[in-house]
């Protein structure tokens, strides 16, 4: 008999499959001593590859795929160099969940690249230096600063930071971080040879004339005891001052008062300049008062008290301020009456006296100071005159500067206001704090001995600051004090705020490099794209960069001290030498040999070793951090001098020099990000090199929050830790996942932003991970742990075969681009799809009947043993990189546990002949169809006429008037449809064929492409079979003729 589907359309609706048909018997002899097992029969699946498991505790795994995986591929990749800086964390405490998430991120990307046949260059580093390792280590020997020497300091941070980076090391490990963390292959920025490697880059700087010491305001931390560069600085919002409005006297002897001023002023007792400031503490240096010159100002007088003869004030102020300064509760008694108005420009060349004058043991001494002009006074707040004291406020200074009222020379002091309570006074710049944020005895020179007795030794930011207000009341130039919250710096190691101060400190120029180094950045790809703004912009608002630290633990920046002239000495001719010393007896020399060693031979002028060292003395300051880190770019070099690496794909390779990819955190744009680059282009030698970034591509990642998006923070207890998550706690939601699991999630947020994590999150990662582990496992089990060698030929493929390679071609595909672009969650988005609904929803239930009961060797089981092959093997490839654990244990289960890793074998794109459109096409008319049946089976469920779909059969019955590619399609399915309609019969017909009366029906219409498909569930027609439960049996046979078939095939 002809197949239905090969007979005419019009002789082909005739021809359905009755129930009447009857196969040969097919009645087997059962056994004399028991009945049959026919389970026994089945081709179950079997697989060693357990539901639920953690790999990562299996040591041997582990290693293969971490270790000796990396060592693996340096040594035998024959693809492209593929180069991956790390961002060197902080030596200091445990792993937090940003940590985690940074060294997964990175982990997959060089994961894929290995995936790939790339040899991947990934050395992972620490950041070793700096205040919180100083501090850590006096915290946890219970002693002062000064209760020990610098060296002992040293001495107990190098062992803190290196006990600090083991622990880290071990914990970055349970992560599953693919990387060889032998000392050769890692990094710290405290190994002698990278602290050369900085000082060579400084050294090239400073020959180029970019580092520069001055006697300027910088911000300043008094809680770390050290300046600070902008990129060291958060700023707190709420931050609340105590601002002050107070009075300065004018000065009527003014020998060069403005006629205007001069003539609405005469006769006028007490004149007052009206000045706002929110830094109280600063007015001890108060140098001038500036002013708009285009501004208008207003002469008012104002009554103290109510009474007609009361006292009387004058006051100027600007006149755009007037509504503002009416509306302070408390700041003039009475209503100001006008007395005059004149420019900003006729007030500039009056003079005032000291604020504190009056409290001065002989006040005439002390000069009057000058009202100056400058733009920087705006009319956007304050009283229109601002209160300069250049020590303190980088406008003021540049201000001042310009009008020649201080030096601009740089500073020859050898003090260092962190390791001294010595005032800072270079010139004429006034500054009376020391490093410790508190005032000096040299305060008495303005306030007089009496006041500074009260001031001495307090903290400007504490007590020191009530003082000055109780001083200022005293002397009745306090007007009002007001409660001031604003933007302020803040320390972003300590979270205590800062000050501006005057200091000597090391400058990198970066006026001279900045625009090259904006240049660079247009050959940088950005993930996500806006973040170049950020980047562009920090550097774009920087001219300088504050380079020196006062702190003990850190790498020295060489100068040598002349005494005799109190002069720096920091050139080429005096750090080629000292670089001969440090490279001959190591960079800890420099604190430990006498400064006779580093004095370059052309200084020594005949001089003995004891007198050069009475004459000399060596630099205590440290570099900044960033300038530690940033440096760590110049490693990569040694990297481009293999001839493989001048090619990458079979074409010349355009990097010469840095990484492929740096990935950290959004806060790196204004830390090693920007100090990468600014090292990199300040220490160029070649014009080429002096427009290179020392990357290719940034990626940027967001904060870590918990489960409600807050902050993680101590006082909240909303901590997660990473090593938490993996092990487990003590806590009831504080399961052991094991790292897989937070890979997932990393690889499921969108981390270009911030994201959170917590046990709802965690759980739904653990739910898709047992979904994909159970996949692999069907197909492991139906492939009995090996791989399936009987494979068939394309063209021999049904439909569904052929429908899911395309699928599988599209995940393979897709995967790719998401790995390629860094968008992670695509991929697994992709992957938990095709897991769930093209496999387990659809291919897995349509063939288990096929795997589990047909003959081994039968074409239908080879087909999707066929398919099921590629599916694990592509699968596999595709997870591998975020799951790398799980993809060993499928591989060592498929190929045994001494296989090489799964990354050794190349994850090779799938043909392009997997791409069948028309499969597509078809199998989505047919999936519509089954989704009607299968809503119509649902119904007989609740009805409970159903229990299992394979009691029910499926009656097709289609217009005999439609002729359609719809017909055909189902004609060249028909044995397909009952595998996907999950039923035990299909049956296809002409509407008017169809007269039969089951026990029950039911019944649903669908049009496909024009074509009217009417669909009946009705009970199925013959019986259940004992052996693969289908109702395909005969009444008087023992099995299914199908069933009969195999077994006595297999018999």
């Amino acid at each position: 008999m002809l197949r239905w589907s090969l007979l005419p359309a019009g002789l082909r609706l005739s021809c359905t499959p009755t129930c009447s048909r009857r196969w040969f018997s097919s009645t087997l002899p059962a056994l004399a001593d028991s009945p049959p097992r026919w389970g026994d029969t089945l081709l179950l699946p079997k697989t060693a590859f357990p539901l639920y498991n953690d790999p990562s505790q299996d040591s041997q795994l582990r290693k293969k795929t971490t270790e000796d995986l990396y060592r693996w591929q340096w040594e035998h990749a024959q693809g492209p160099l593929f180069v991956f800086h790390d961002g060197p964390p902080y030596a200091n405490g445990d792993l937090h969940m940003g940590h985690a998430l940074n060294k997964i991120l990175k982990d997959i990307i060089n994961r894929y690249h290995v995936s790939l046949g790339h040899r991947v260059n990934y050395m992972p580093g620490w950041d070793c230096h700096g205040l919180p390792i100083e501090n850590k280590v006096l915290k946890q020997l219970g002693v002062e600063i000064n209760q020990l020497t610098p060296s002992q300091i040293r001495d107990e941070a190098e062992k803190f930071a290196r006990k600090e980076v083991a622990s880290q090391m071990e914990q970055f490990k349970a992560l599953g971080v693919m990387a060889d963390w032998s000392p050769e292959t890692t990094y710290r920025t405290l190994d002698p040879e990278y602290e050369l490697r900085q000082l060579d880059i400084f050294k090239a700087m400073v020959e180029k004339g970019l580092i520069y010491r001055q006697h300027r305001p910088v911000h300043y931390s008094p809680s770390s005891r050290s300046a600070l560069a902008e990129a060291e600085l958060v700023y707190n919002d709420k931050h609340v001052s105590h601002s002050v409005y107070v009075s300065f006297q004018l000065d009527p002897d003014s020998p060069h008062m403005s006629d205007t001023l001069r003539a609405l002023t005469t006769g006028k007792q007490k004149v007052s300049l009206l000045v706002w400031t929110t830094t109280p503490w600063t007015l001890t240096a108060n140098m001038a008062i500036a002013v708009n010159p285009e501004m208008r100002y207003h002469i008012v007088s104002v009554k103290e008290d109510s009474e007609q003869d009361g006292a009387e004030s004058i006051f100027i102020y600007a006149a755009d301020r007037e509504q503002a300064l009416h509306e302070v509760q408390g700041l003039f008694p009475s209503s100001p009456m006008p007395l005059g108005e004149l420019d900003g420009s006729d007030l500039v060349g009056a003079t005032y006296r000291p604020i504190f004058a009056p409290l001065h043991s002989s006040p005439t001494s002390l000069p009057s100071l000058p009202i100056i002009p400058s733009s920087h006074v705006t009319r956007d707040s304050g009283t229109g005159l601002v209160h300069c004291a250049p020590a303190h406020g980088a406008e003021d200074y540049a201000v001042m500067q310009a009008l020649g009222l201080i030096s601009s020379a740089a500073s020859s002091s050898s003090s260092e206001p962190a390791q001294s309570t010595s005032p800072s006074v270079v010139s004429d710049l006034i500054c009376h704090i020391n490093g410790l944020g508190q005032f000096t005895q040299d305060v008495a020179d303005v306030v007089g001995r009496d006041a500074a007795s009260r001031l001495v030794e307090k903290d400007v930011l504490e007590q020191g600051g009530r003082e000055i207000v109780a001083l200022l009341t005293e002397i009745g130039a306090l007007r009002k004090v007001q409660r001031f919250k604003h933007r302020y710096p803040y320390d972003w190691k300590t979270d205590k705020p800062v000050i501006v101060l005057a200091t000597s400190q090391w400058f990198a120029n970066l006026d001279n490099i900045k625009e090259d180094a904006i240049a660079a950045l247009e050959d940088v790809s950005f993930v996500p794209a806006i973040s170049r703004n950020r980047l562009e912009s920090f550097i774009r608002s920087r001219s300088e960069w504050c380079i020196s630290r006062q702190r003990v633990w850190g790498v020295p920046i060489p100068a040598l001290y002349h005494l005799p002239s109190n002069s720096a000495v920091l050139d080429s001719d005096s750090l080629t030498h000292i670089m001969s010393v440090l490279r001959e007896r190591g960079p800890k020399y420099w604190w430990d040999g006498p400064v006779s060693a580093f004095v370059p031979p052309a200084r020594r002028e005949g001089m003995s070793d004891a007198q050069l060292d009475e004459v000399w003395r060596k630099g205590t300051d440290t570099m900044d951090v960033w300038f530690d880190s940033g440096t760590s770019w110049s490693m990569l070099d040694a990297l481009y001098r293999e001839p493989a690496a001048g090619t990458q794909d079979g074409k010349e390779r355009k990097r010469t020099f840095g990484a492929d990819v740096c990935l950290e955190g959004s806060d790196q744009h204004r830390g090693w990000f920007q100090s990468q680059l600014l090292t990199a282009i300040g220490s160029a030698t070649d014009r080429e090199r002096a427009r290179a970034a020392p990357y290719s591509t940034l990626i940027t990642h967001g904060m870590v929050l918990d489960e409600s998006g807050k902050k993680m923070s101590k006082s909240l207890g909303n901590i997660v830790s990473p090593m938490t998550i993996i092990n487990g706690g003590k806590g009831k939601n504080e399961k052991a996942y094991g790292p897989d699991i937070l890979r997932l999630w990393a690889a499921t947020v969108e981390f270009g932003k911030d994201m959170s994590i917590g046990p709802t999150m965690l759980q739904q990662c653990a739910e898709t991970m047992r979904k994909i582990r159970n996949s692999s496992r069907f197909i492991l089990g139906s492939l009995g742990d090996k791989p399936y060698a009987n494979k068939v030929e394309r063209a021999e493929l049904g439909l569904a075969d052929r429908y899911v390679l395309h699928r599988l071609h599209r995940l393979d595909h897709m995967a790719r681009a998401g790995y390629e672009a860094y968008n992670f969650p695509q991929v697994i988005n992709e992957l938990s799809y095709f897991a769930n609904i093209t496999l387990s929803s659809f291919y897995f239930d349509i063939n288990k009947d096929c795997l589990y009961a047909e003959r081994e060797d039968g074409l239908e089981r080879r087909r999707v043993l066929t398919v099921l092959d590629q599916v694990l093997t592509t699968m596999t490839s595709v997870l591998a990189p975020v799951l790398p654990h799980l993809a060993e244990e499928i591989h060592s289960t498929l190929h045994g546990p001494d296989a090489p890793s799964v990354f050794s074998i190349p994850w090779s794109p799938l043909p392009e002949e997997f791409v069948d459109a028309q499969a597509e096409q078809d199998m989505d008319k047919l999936l519509r169809i089954r989704s009607k049946v299968f809503a119509l089976l649902e119904q007989a469920r609740k009805d409970g006429v159903v229990k299992s779909s394979l009691s029910a059969d499926v009656a097709m019955n289609i217009s005999s008037a439609a002729t359609s590619d719809v017909i055909d399609l189902l004609g060249r399915e028909e044995n397909t449809l009952k595998g996907l309609f999950g039923v035990s019969g299909v049956s296809l017909s002409d509407r008017s064929v169809d007269e039969t009366t089951p026990a029950w029906q039911y019944k649903d219409h669908i049009e496909v492409e024009g074509t009217e498909i009417e669909l009946a569930v009705r009970p199925a027609a013959l019986h259940k079979c004992p052996r693969c439960w289908t109702y395909t049996r005969h009444e008087h046979d023992e099995l299914c003729k199908r069933c009969a078939d195999v077994v006595r095939l297999a018999a």
